[in-house]
């Protein structure tokens, strides 16, 4: 059975994880890491210190009224995709552990054709 990082858990939401094959399971912020559980297999998780979170890179659609995903850049591990029920709750709650200069949003799709073409130029 895997044990978790956290003594206090302070928000739990139903969420995808787009680690290699896209797995179901639950988020679950606490007062010492972001820990994601799969539903169907125990053994499947991920468990993120708060100290090993870089940033959180958010994509927003529509003005910021839809977030379909989140990313979390790690400083050793890489990057992790998530997508959860309700991201602007769970995005509140992480601003309590992450800086809010750590949130950062992702580039648009026309924001990378535009700096690919840029970048070409030159």
């Amino acid at each position: 059975m895997v044990q978790s990082l956290n003594q206090e858990v302070v928000y739990v939401t139903k969420a995808t994880s787009f680690l290699g094959m896209t797995d179901y399971g639950k988020i679950l912020l606490g007062n010492a890491a972001f820990e994601f559980y799969d539903d169907r297999n125990p053994a499947n998780f991920i468990q993120i210190p708060w100290e090993e979170i870089d940033y959180v890179v958010v994509s927003l659609l529509f003005s910021g009224r839809w977030i379909p995903r989140f990313a979390i850049q790690t400083k050793k591990a890489g990057s992790f995709s998530f997508a959860a029920k309700d991201a602007k709750a769970l995005l509140r709650q992480v601003r309590e552990y992450v800086p809010a200069d750590r949130i950062v949003r992702s580039l648009s799709f026309f924001e990378v054709v535009k700096r690919a073409l840029g970048w070409r130029k030159k």
